[in-house]
């Protein structure tokens, strides 16, 4: 447990320093692939997540989801790709190969759908390969292109004000 505590802390540090060196990206493409990064420790209703998205016109094919979770139980089979804080090393690098697939993918819009600041969603946020970032203000305002102030909880109200400023964005 302290271990952990301490390689948060230590993470967090390095993800700080990296984070000096964000370069801003010009995006002028309409959106069609949607990644989906969710923090499962507190927000579980993600099948009502995804239809609000299928909703609005992205179609469900296009949605790549990751799953973080405080703790992972080995006997458990996940309905989509799950990661915890066991596949972050020391050196801020991810060790899953699923999850590195996430970071490597090109999305046209990346949902960090966590409201709570986790080294290891922070890190993946970061080195995402996706060209439009989209997340909470109470996350550092660094990592996302776009920030939406409202909670976890609240997610039709998230997907509305989303595709709000898509649309004035001319992304949709």
């Amino acid at each position: 447990m302290f271990l952990n505590y301490l390689k948060n802390f230590f993470l967090k540090r390095i993800l700080k320093n990296r984070l000096h060196n964000v370069k801003s990206s010009m995006f002028t493409d309409s959106i069609l692939t949607i990644g989906l990064l969710i923090d499962e420790s507190y927000f579980f209703e993600k099948d009502d997540l995804i239809k609000e998205l299928v909703s609005k016109g992205i179609i469900e094919s296009n949605i790549t989801i990751v799953v973080y979770r405080d703790k992972l139980k080995k006997k458990e089979i996940y309905s989509q790709p799950t990661f915890g804080i066991k596949h972050l090393n020391w050196k801020a690098e991810i060790t899953n190969p699923t999850v590195k697939d996430f970071i490597n993918e090109k999305f046209d819009l990346l949902i960090s759908y966590y409201d709570v600041e986790k080294a290891i969603l922070l890190t993946i946020t970061q080195n995402s390969k996706a060209q439009f970032k989209v997340g909470f203000s109470s996350i550092d305002k660094r990592l996302n292109h776009l920030m939406i102030n409202t909670n976890a909880e609240n997610y039709k109200v998230f997907v509305h004000e989303l595709f709000r400023y898509l649309k004035i964005l001319n992304k949709i």
